[in-house]
């Protein structure tokens, strides 16, 4: 399967993934009398911004891949690291603005970032004997 493919096929069930995960969050703020516009777009972005961070994430292996085999192994691990980097600042940034601006409840912006461990051992778990894992 062509790497490129494989990203996005991850990328999909990542954003499957945080739908199920973000709905669920939010059945709960209903349960507890919490849910308003705030809660819901925060989830919502919340969500939005997990699932573009898994994208780069992946996307810069498999960039930082292709360039060690045709390079040397170090300047790919700078370009991980980096893009480690940058990933984490822009997300501070971005949800940092949207928390400091009232847009979004603090819990439903942050919780989807967590919600990306559990979605990749449940891909797992699914996953056929065979299947390219990535």
């Amino acid at each position: 399967m062509d790497v490129r493919k494989l990203v996005l096929k991850e990328t999909a069930v990542m954003a499957v993934g945080q739908t199920l995960c973000v709905a669920a969050m939010l059945g709960v703020f209903a349960l507890l009398g919490r849910l308003d516009t705030i809660a819901l777009r925060g989830g919502i972005l919340g969500g939005v911004l997990a699932v573009l961070n898994h994208f780069f994430l992946a996307m810069g292996v498999v960039m930082a891949t292709q360039k060690a085999q045709s390079e040397d192994a170090r300047g790919s691990k700078g370009m991980v690291q980096m893009s480690f980097l940058f990933r984490t600042v822009v997300l501070f940034v971005v949800m940092f603005a949207l928390l400091k601006s009232g847009l979004c409840n603090v819990f439903s912006l942050v919780l989807p970032l967590l919600f990306i461990r559990p979605i990749l051992i449940v891909e797992r778990f699914f996953q056929k004997d065979g299947e390219v894992k990535s």
